[in-house]
């Protein structure tokens, strides 16, 4: 009898392919993990396709297949890891790789075609999340607070769950259940530390922000890159590379007349990711304050995370703390939408979306 679930999870960030065996029989339990780095040529790829540029129809062609084969095999590989067949797995969830995201224009695009993924693995799959929502008047992201809400939330605190990515978002998570679930993405996470550590060092990430730590925050860098319009928004809101990329970067930096470090520029992007969070976190809080929780790749950054824990002046913990190592949570949300969807019920959460009401997230695609 089929009862597991997959999800599958490529972010902003491009460090890697997540996925996760996960099922909900009477409660969530993670079975098995699996990582594959996404190589250097299909990162290439990829990032071209998140900026303007020519052919982007035809390079979409190339990737958007290609994709699709590639997590499919990391949803094949997973099922053989742990010695499970198609007939064991009731649906893949996969959220797919983000290359435009234009919520005010109702439109969002994630490659990797599902057809395949179901094609390949044999298993229901079920993908574009985003767009239901978009179509009701939302963001379309972020949707992970749904899932937060479902597996981290206390009777006894209130919590906020930071999950850093390339992105970072924040859920707020309200001991009163008849208090709103708020949540948005606060602005960038990892995303222009990796791009920045990648140019000057050819490193993938800033381990443990050891190379920003040994830099000293810019000030009049750190005020104009504050000043980007997406930091004015009021919720609901979402972003991702449209809004903040390394030619963005550069074009800030280019506007500073004396030369700066690199080092002290990646000391200033740390300041950029931790600052906005710690800004957000204390709107959110309005109700007394809440218990910090971190999760996504941004979470093993010990220097921002001293950043973040100096803003606030307390401590943060991981999820791991709650039950969820902090690698995976975003891919067990993914299927955990999935599970939502083959149940009718649905996913999204208004409050955090700004969409007219709830809705039922993902196009199905059948063996």
């Amino acid at each position: 009898m089929s009862h597991y679930f997959i999800g599958i999870m490529s972010g902003t960030s491009l460090d890697s392919i997540d996925s996760v065996l996960v099922s909900f029989d009477t409660e969530f339990k993670l079975y098995g993990t699996h990582r594959e780095a996404i190589p250097s040529d299909l990162k290439e790829k990829i990032l071209r396709l998140t900026q303007p540029g020519q052919s982007e129809i035809e390079a979409l062609a190339h990737l958007d297949p290609l994709l699709g084969e590639v997590f499919a095999q990391n949803a094949l590989a997973l099922m053989d890891k742990y010695n499970v067949t198609q007939t064991h797995i009731t649906a893949i969830g996969c959220h797919g790789q983000t290359l435009r995201h234009y919520p005010e224009q109702g439109f969002s695009l994630q490659a990797g075609d599902p057809n395949i993924i179901c094609e390949r693995t044999g298993v229901l799959t079920i993908a574009d999340f985003r767009r239901r929502d978009i179509a009701a008047g939302g963001q379309g992201a972020p949707l992970v607070p749904a899932f937060h809400d479902h597996l981290f939330r206390s009777d006894q605190q209130n919590r906020i769950i930071v999950n850093i990515g390339g992105m970072a978002n924040l859920t707020y998570l309200p001991a009163d259940r008849s208090a709103q679930v708020l949540g948005y993405d606060s602005g960038p996470g990892n995303v222009l530390l990796d791009a920045w550590i990648h140019r000057h060092k050819q490193l993938h990430f800033d381990e443990h922000g050891h190379w920003a730590k040994s830099g000293r925050i810019h000030a009049e860098l750190l005020r104009t890159l504050q000043n980007h319009d997406y930091f004015k928004l009021t919720p609901p809101k979402s972003t991702g590379r449209e809004a903040f990329h390394v030619d963005w970067l550069d074009s800030v930096i280019s506007t500073i007349k004396a030369p700066i470090q690199p080092e002290d520029v990646q000391a200033t992007l740390t300041e950029l990711t931790a600052s906005s969070i710690c800004e957000d976190i204390k709107r959110l809080e309005k109700d007394g304050k809440a218990d910090i929780f971190l999760c996504g790749g941004g979470a093993h950054n010990t220097f921002l995370k001293s950043r973040i824990e100096l803003g606030l002046e307390r401590s943060t913990q991981k999820t791991d703390t709650l039950g969820l190592d902090v690698d995976w949570v975003e891919a067990c949300a993914f299927a955990w939408l999935a599970w939502r969807a083959v149940h009718h019920q649905t996913g999204n959460l208004p409050d955090v979306t700004g969409a007219k009401g709830k809705r039922i997230l993902g196009g199905m695609y059948y063996p």
